[in-house]
């Protein structure tokens, strides 16, 4: 018999942020398209954009990532969100090319909206896995995260 995940092809993750960045609240919608999955996101109260100065990151915009396990536990609350593990790599590819590397999130006034395509899963396969927002940008080459920073908000995606 197949296990219940396996009959979703739409899920959601209700993303919320965590003791460093508490006002973030949003939705991640996935959708089962042909060749693959349609991934909306729609988040506010992201921290506002800070160029990198003094050889700091930037504060934005934001890494977006699938992460390997389904729990927003807390943990530590000066680096939240680590039992979500890294970046779901089902298939062990180079940071950059994971099927968890997804696009950065830039936002307006707190405000970020975005849909995009990708091939690398279907809604079935992500079901219980985490969504992490980021302090800083992802640079898709450092291994093996991304040089992302500290995970500012979280959500566990749940078929329906």
């Amino acid at each position: 018999m197949l296990g219940r995940e396996s009959v979703y092809n739409t899920a959601a993750a209700y993303i919320r942020g965590g003791p460093l960045a508490p006002q973030i609240m949003g939705t991640v919608c996935f959708r089962d398209v042909p060749g693959g999955c349609e991934v909306r996101i729609e988040v506010t109260g992201l921290p506002p954009y800070r160029p990198a100065v003094k050889g700091e990151d930037p504060v934005g915009p934001h890494g977006f990532h699938l992460h390997q396990f389904g729990t927003c536990q807390v943990g530590n609350p000066d680096d939240p969100f680590q039992a979500a593990g890294g970046h779901w790599n089902p298939d062990g590819q180079p940071h950059g090319n994971h099927a968890g590397d997804f696009p950065v999130l830039f936002s307006n006034n707190g405000y970020a909206r975005m849909c995009f395509f990708t091939d690398r899963f279907k809604v079935r396969q992500i079901i219980g896995k985490a969504v992490i927002i980021h302090q800083n940008p992802d640079d898709y080459r450092t291994q093996p995260a991304g040089d992302a920073g500290k995970r500012l908000a979280c959500g566990v995606i749940q078929g329906y």
